[in-house]
């Protein structure tokens, strides 16, 4: 075993040429394997640059950028190329956006712009909140995008009034956010496949920096994202893709498991090679995995093996009620925290649904035992760092709508609502931008000319700031913009509390040492577009309160969709009925696709534990306040290799898998 790699790991390492699909099983050691085939194509000779690694998040791009370091002689200025797949798009587009009608400087809107422009939209095609609300709205759109359609395919495509709506509001948007020279995030993903379709050259040209192309997590592609991939590497065909059909979970947001289950089909000179050695859980739980998820038909044959032997047996437990499976889960943690060695971060407490939360934090609270909610509001979504980010981008010559109308009288400069809305309407009436508008100084004057002054001083407020960043610093020039516009007396005016006023200014604080470790990364050379690419696309990776959240000493409470890629000594997989895991929607109508994603989730969950397993469920459940009885999840089950007793799989009225002892039902 070279450099510690089992065999199966050291196959997959030495297969550097042509098309390679790893199958990684949960905690095989996926990342190991490709951070130790990217330095053995090194180690070949293949030149750095000409190697490109796609992910999914910067935290894991970083991660793996970080350990090829380790095993190979760093060179400054050649280096293996590894990214997201949205930061590779932005800079394939950087280069040919003019190719599909777009500035080179395009700006990048993330979710908070997006739902604004959603908003504007509605209201110009006269479609009230109430049918259509523009969070609704932008998730039809990203499905439609992530399904590589465009607007006239979401309008064929459409089979209500609701989605012919929503496609005529897509329609609109599209055009808006367009015409001010700007892309949302699922754009950079589906303009650069449409650059790809239609400019065979772009195409050539953006293939022809690489001779080796490895995709990560390649089960969790999307239509966009898999056709993206297939342009790159259909020339050299020296592909390699890692990934997990078992852990393909992401089908509510456009990824399509076929895509794994297919590779062979797309390339049929390809190898695969299994990773079924798992160094994470005992083999009491892999056992249950494997039970669980090869009631799966379409997969890959596989079975993950444990390198640790034995281990205590999952147990499953059922409650009266959800009030006592929150309270006994809470007495279980309470009385193993005991233990020798044992610390709050070894528990993790996982479900299927957000509304699942509240006994579970009622009960932690009433005994004041530390936990954490994980999914919490990134950094970057903060009201204060939106508000920088908007000066920032209007600085940077991103004259877009929104960011203008979050700004322009913020904090107050005697531009009214009323004001905004004038300009607004003689911009859309004249076919101009809104900033436009306002630096035509005289045309601002016959149209408000009582606050014509203030417009002018705004105006030459971003151009001075713009002169002043292109020839300076960027840390000290925003400090220096926020104390001209005396932005802490305005979170002073907003916020009366003095703990609030410290923790925001706090916030506006780290996001100076956000420009200034920039710029040090830089050696001094940033430029604050790069800068805005970092933010908006996904530098929230390694900002975000997840990661934070999960160094704290605590019981850890999260989604089971959150909960993929971590790993904890002792898990409890709570509220295992019917409709809830599996969830109702996927059960309905008896769904194949969406049943084999819940036992995928089931499988995940899982597979999250090292030592110790749980699974729980309540007898009954409140729905609108009164008890309602509860099916036990066909999971159970199948965790028994009992799945034709199951009653939701045989149609039978509720029976527990056993009657609860006592109040607490512990088996």
């Amino acid at each position: 075993m070279a450099h510690g790699l089992n065999p199966a790991q050291a196959d997959a390492v030495a297969t550097v040429a042509g098309p390679l699909l790893v199958l990684a099983g949960a905690g095989t050691g996926k990342t190991r394997v490709v951070t130790f085939r990217i330095a053995e194509l090194i180690r070949r000779k293949i030149r750095r640059s000409r190697i490109l690694g796609v992910t999914f998040t910067n935290k894991a791009a970083a991660e793996m950028q970080e350990r090829i370091g380790k095993l190979i002689e760093k060179k400054k200025d050649d280096k293996p190329e590894i990214s997201t797949f949205h930061s590779l798009c932005v800079r394939i587009l950087r280069r040919n956006a003019k190719k599909l009608g777009y500035p080179e400087q395009f700006a990048i809107y993330d979710a908070g712009d997006q739902e604004s422009l959603a908003r504007q939209s509605l209201r110009e095609i006269r479609v009230p909140g109430e049918v259509l609300s523009p969070g609704d709205l932008m998730s039809k759109i990203s499905r439609w995008k992530n399904a590589g359609l465009t607007c006239d395919d979401a309008n064929q495509l459409a089979s209500s009034d609701k989605d012919h709506l929503a496609a005529m509001a897509y329609k609109r948007y599209q055009k808006t956010i367009k015409s001010v020279g700007a892309m949302d995030f699922d754009d950079l993903l589906l303009l650069t496949e449409e650059l790809f379709e239609n400019h065979p050259d772009a195409r050539r040209a953006e293939a022809g920096r690489f001779d080796h192309l490895l995709v990560d997590e390649y089960q969790d592609t999307n239509h966009t994202q898999y056709a993206i991939v297939k342009a790159l590497a259909e020339g050299h065909r020296n592909l390699c893709v890692v990934g997990d059909d078992d852990q393909s979970i992401y089908g509510w947001r456009g990824a399509d498991v076929r895509h794994i289950l297919n590779f062979r089909k797309d390339w049929p000179e390809a190898k695969v090679v299994r990773l079924e050695e798992n160094y994470r859980s005992t083999e009491a739980i892999l056992e249950i995995a494997n039970r669980v998820i090869h009631y799966n038909a379409d997969r890959y044959d596989k079975t993950l093996r444990a390198a640790r032997l034995g281990g205590e047996r999952p147990r499953i437990e059922q409650f009266e009620d959800e009030e006592i499976e929150a309270e006994q889960t809470v007495g279980d943690i309470r009385q193993r925290l005991t233990e020798p060695g044992r610390e709050l971060r070894d528990f993790a407490i996982l479900f299927r649904t957000n509304e699942q939360t509240r006994a579970f934090e009622g009960a932690l609270r009433k005994h004041k035992v530390p936990y954490v909610l994980i999914g919490g509001m990134s950094f970057f979504d903060r009201k204060e760092v939106k508000d920088i980010l908007a000066y920032l981008r209007l600085i940077d010559g991103h004259c877009d709508d929104v960011s203008l109308l979050r700004i322009v009288n913020r904090p107050p400069r005697g531009i009214s609502q009323g004001t905004v809305e004038a300009l607004q309407t003689a911009a859309v009436k004249e076919g101009h931008t809104l900033w436009q508008t306002l630096e035509d100084g005289p045309r601002v004057a016959t149209i408000v000319p009582n606050a014509a002054p203030a417009v002018a001083k705004f105006v030459e407020l971003i151009r001075r700031y713009q002169k002043r960043i292109a020839n300076g610093s960027l840390a000290p020039s925003v400090r220096a913009l926020l104390s001209e516009i005396d932005y802490e007396q305005e979170l002073k005016r907003l916020y009366p509390e003095e703990a609030d006023q410290a923790s925001r200014w706090g916030i506006v604080e780290e996001m100076i040492n956000a420009l200034a470790a920039y710029e040090e990364q830089a050696h001094g050379k940033g430029k604050l577009n790069k800068f805005l690419d970092e933010v908006l696309l996904g530098e929230r990776d390694t900002k975000d309160e997840k990661d934070e959240q999960l160094k704290r000493n605590a019981v850890v409470l999260m989604t089971l969709h959150s909960a993929k890629g971590l790993e904890f000594p002792i898990v409890y997989m709570v509220g295992m009925e019917e409709g809830i895991l599996p969830h109702h929607r996927a059960a309905a109508d008896e769904n194949p696709q969406g049943l084999a994603e819940e036992r995928r989730l089931c499988y995940v969950g899982i597979t999250r534990a090292q030592d110790r397993l749980t699974f729980s469920l309540s007898l009954s459940r409140r729905k609108w306040g009164k008890p309602r009885p509860t099916i036990p999840s066909r999971f159970l089950f199948e965790v028994m290799g009992q799945a034709d007793k199951a009653p939701a799989a045989a149609g039978l009225n509720a029976k527990p898998i056993e009657r609860p002892r006592g109040k607490s039902g512990r088996r």
